[in-house]
């Protein structure tokens, strides 16, 4: 048998598509066969918005195939998407961004791949909350680096504080890995709270790299803004961002990241050997997310899961699956179900059989309390969250 790096010991199976697997598979079985009697899975365990791309990108991706422009770009990005990701910088946030910092990615997990590559080594911690999103510790643990989980609750929003970050910082510490709003809390770290950790993480000379993916599906004007405002520390800070959530283009594979000065012409390097470019079709048609028309859109969606927030997080109360914090942004709602059960792996997979509804159990997202929470995506229609509530309702 051939052997393996050392490095998988500590990549984790992603227990979200082992439970997809699971559940596709009773979404075969007699179960969910309508015409023996079954009724169709409901999938509220996949963090994937039902809105698809923009008009406007789907059209742009057709011109940009029709005309021919499918051809390599700067590993960097196409130099107009740096400018117009600037731009949206500058008109939702009011803030400048060069867009010579801007480094357009394969995905937001490409971003972290790089940016962790860049950053960390053998030998370095990266202090991330637990829970958090899985991916992000095994990028960490990718770049033979190791994830260093700090146990959070409600209390603090299931994000960390500077006095934590202060305290667990150590000789072999390199930096923090912070995601707000948070997949699978949906919570966001308060903005002075995120400053105070900025400048402990500046204090250490370490990365405060900021995962704000679904910062565009902020709720709250208070959480709706980015780490990037902090101008006083900029060369300590790595945004990451992405195209799939707030604009709706999952399965085009394009992120972007926001970089310190020093930072660019080194993640530049490791682009052009890892990934040469991200897709030019993508990015070809990203440009027309920016449109007046296609903002428009985004802004209508994001109301529109607010609104599905709102029913979500009431309905799964009336049925004792209380939510110890309300998601202000994402679509996720992290969910203590350990009223029915000991375990929320095997609520889970109940609930897969009895009431054919796909959730997420805890295990993936730490080591703090697993087996009392689940994740339930509520970026699904309105219609399919009501019938997933009718039918938990009659479960439970």
């Amino acid at each position: 048998m051939m052997k393996t790096a050392s490095r998988l010991d500590h990549i984790e199976p992603f227990y979200v598509m082992e439970c997809a697997k699971a559940a596709h598979e009773i979404a075969s079985s007699v179960l969910c066969d309508p015409a023996r009697g079954g009724r169709p899975m409901i999938w509220l365990n996949i963090g994937e918005p039902d809105f698809g791309a923009a008009p406007l990108v789907r059209e742009a991706a057709q011109r940009a195939i029709r005309d021919g422009r499918t051809q390599y770009t700067q590993a960097t990005g196409l130099p107009e998407l740096r400018e117009a990701i600037a731009q949206w910088y500058q008109q939702r946030f009011g803030i400048h961004v060069a867009p010579r910092r801007i480094v357009v990615t394969a995905g937001a997990s490409a971003a972290l791949q790089l940016a962790c590559a860049a950053l960390f080594e053998a030998g370095d911690d990266v202090l991330m909350p637990d829970p958090c999103y899985p991916c992000n510790r095994h990028f960490v643990a990718a770049a033979d680096a190791r994830a260093t989980l700090l146990p959070t609750d409600a209390s603090t929003r299931f994000q960390l504080s500077a006095a934590e970050v202060r305290d667990a910082w150590g000789a072999s510490t390199r930096g923090v890995l912070l995601a707000t709003p948070s997949n699978p809390t949906g919570t966001s770290i308060d903005p002075d709270e995120l400053a105070r950790i900025v400048e402990v993480t500046a204090e250490h000379q370490g990365a405060c790299v900021v995962d704000e993916i679904y910062l565009g599906l902020s709720y709250e004007q208070r959480y709706a803004q980015t780490v990037l405002a902090l101008k006083a520390h900029e060369e300590s800070i790595v945004s990451v961002n992405s195209f799939s959530k707030y604009f709706g283009m999952t399965g085009w594979r394009l992120g972007w990241l926001v970089l310190p000065e020093s930072l660019v012409a080194p993640v530049e390097r490791l682009a052009q050997n890892l990934y040469i470019c991200p897709s030019t079709v993508a990015q070809h048609a990203a440009l027309a997310c920016f449109s007046d028309e296609s903002i428009a859109e985004f802004e209508r969606r994001r109301e529109e899961l607010h609104r599905r927030r709102d029913y979500v997080v009431r309905a799964l109360h009336k049925l004792e699956l209380p939510v110890p914090v309300a998601p202000d942004g994402a679509f996720y709602a992290y969910v203590d179900c350990s009223q029915h059960s000991a375990s929320s792996w095997d609520f889970c997979f109940d609930l897969m059989h009895r009431a054919q509804v796909a959730l997420t159990p805890g295990r993936d997202f730490g080591r703090r309390a697993p087996e009392r929470f689940l994740r339930l995506s509520y970026a699904s229609s309105m219609a399919e969250l009501e019938e997933a509530m009718a039918r938990l309702r009659q479960v439970l």
